[in-house]
């Protein structure tokens, strides 16, 4: 959440790098050629004007019907044990969120034009959006800490066959679930999204601790920095290394040392005005332009002009209250979870806690009409509803599929290979958890980033 004031920095304490804390010494480093190793930290925010669908944010059309899908909480559509038992509404919102209808932002482009230029050392996203991919950043350069839409296989821990490319965009745009082809398997296909309760990528624990050992400068983009272990990277960088904040708030230990610069605001407004600075600017408008072709560079750039209106939020007396901390449209809803937080942290001296409790960012605008997005639930419920009458099913006969469904009474489950976990989600029962019952009105099912909105895991941490 919000970072309260007494956190900050005092104004008079000199930078140990820069010449002062702003984009223009940010710029005169890398001009002077003393920034060769860019690590780069992206969220939902450098998305938002994409147009991607959020589903997660109070009020909009795609977010309160997936509540009329008797979900036991709305990000059970991310959870690995609801998927096993019910892939469609997954599904569903995959037809709405998959790679192919979305463009990159200007912020990707600029990402991408740091590579080109051979200063960029790895970008970390939360982002499942593939975005960065479709801006060029070459696969090498891009660590997708909560996997993405790019690859898919079968979740039989035993098979774990590819699945075809061609045929899972089919199977997406009809809203079909897919089953591994593999003989004497059938079992479900799902893209390499990161579930609750599923371990994060190798390349995640590969490359963990580049911020740490291989960067001279660090960007922080458009993230709440409270879904760990990815929130503890920046606080992994040497004191004497900048690190730069592109967000409408202050997040995480940002702006707490003497070379933290804080460009508070819409991120595409901070990331023009380093372009600006560089003397990039025509150079990434041209490249931005390539990318996406002119017509959707007008569109970006009026929805632009609409969040550009929302300003930047200086840091809070309180980090109690509710926010948007990534600008990405989410109200994130729940106390604080960083470093000392002996419930929450995800992240200890070092050592990573593998097992994501947090669904991936998928942050933008709602970007469909409301007479879609009542289709779509509708559509959710007619299958939902030939499921139940026994007239229709994807699921091959139980014997298939035996393996792979969790027991109703087991209070353990084994996650695709993963140490088991304690969990309270059960397969027989669609009622909200008793913690979300008792949730205040209006705040119940509102942000992915609350403990308080889904069951409580209890996690082993992992040897790297």
């Amino acid at each position: 959440m919000g970072q309260e004031v007494s956190n900050q920095i005092d104004e008079s304490t000199p930078p140990q790098t820069l010449n002062d804390r702003s984009l223009e010494a940010v710029a005169q480093l890398i001009l002077d050629g003393k920034v060769r190793r860019i690590v780069a930290l992206t969220g939902a925010g450098i998305s938002t004007a994409a147009g991607i669908p959020d589903f997660r944010s109070p009020g909009t059309g795609l977010y309160a019907n997936l509540q009329r899908l008797k979900l036991p909480y709305a990000e059970a559509v991310f959870s690995i044990d609801y998927f096993r038992e019910n892939p469609h509404p997954f599904y569903i919102l995959a037809k709405e969120l998959y790679p192919g209808q979305f463009h990159p932002t200007v912020a990707h482009a600029f990402l991408s034009l740091l590579a080109a230029k051979g200063i960029l050392r790895m970008l970390f996203t939360q982002n499942i959006d593939c975005l960065e991919r479709a801006a060029g950043v070459p696969a090498d350069l891009i660590v997708e800490a909560h996997g993405s839409f790019a690859t898919q296989r079968c979740i039989n821990f035993d098979c774990r066959t590819p699945f075809p490319d061609d045929e899972m965009r089919q199977h997406v745009r009809d809203a079909r679930v897919p089953r591994c082809k593999q003989p004497g398997c059938g079992a479900l296909v799902k893209p390499d999204i990161v579930f609750f309760g599923e371990s994060l990528p190798q390349r995640f624990h590969e490359f963990g601790k580049l911020p740490a050992t291989d960067a001279d400068l660090v960007l922080v983009l458009g993230t709440s920095l409270t879904v760990y272990p990815f929130a503890g990277l920046p606080t992994m960088v040497p004191d004497h290394v900048p690190r730069v904040l592109f967000n409408r708030e202050v997040v995480g230990d940002l702006g707490t040392r003497a070379d933290d610069v804080l460009e508070l605001g819409n991120c595409t407004a901070g990331v023009l005005k380093l372009a600006d600075a560089l003397g990039w600017r025509a150079e990434l408008d041209e490249l931005w332009l390539t990318l996406v072709g002119a017509e959707e560079v007008e569109r970006q750039r009026g929805q632009e002009r609409i969040l550009a209106t929302a300003g930047p939020r200086p840091p809070s007396e309180s980090s109690d209250g509710d926010s948007d901390n990534d600008g990405d449209g989410d109200i994130d809803v729940g106390r604080k979870v960083g470093p000392g937080d002996d419930d929450d942290t995800k992240y200890v001296g070092g050592e990573f806690d593998d097992t994501n409790d947090q669904p991936p960012e998928i942050g933008g605008a709602l970007s469909s009409a409301e007479a879609e997005v009542n289709e779509i639930a509708n559509e959710i419920e007619a299958i939902l509803k030939l499921d139940e009458s026994g007239k229709e099913t994807d699921s091959p006969s139980d014997d298939a599929t035996s393996a792979e469904k969790p027991t109703a009474d087991s209070s353990k489950t084994s996650v695709d290979g993963a140490a088991p976990v304690e969990s309270t989600i059960t397969t027989t029962s669609h009622a909200a958890p008793k913690e979300t019952q008792e949730t205040a009105p209006g705040k119940e099912l509102i942000s992915s980033d609350s403990t308080k909105d889904k069951p409580k895991q209890i996690i082993g941490r992992p040897q790297l």
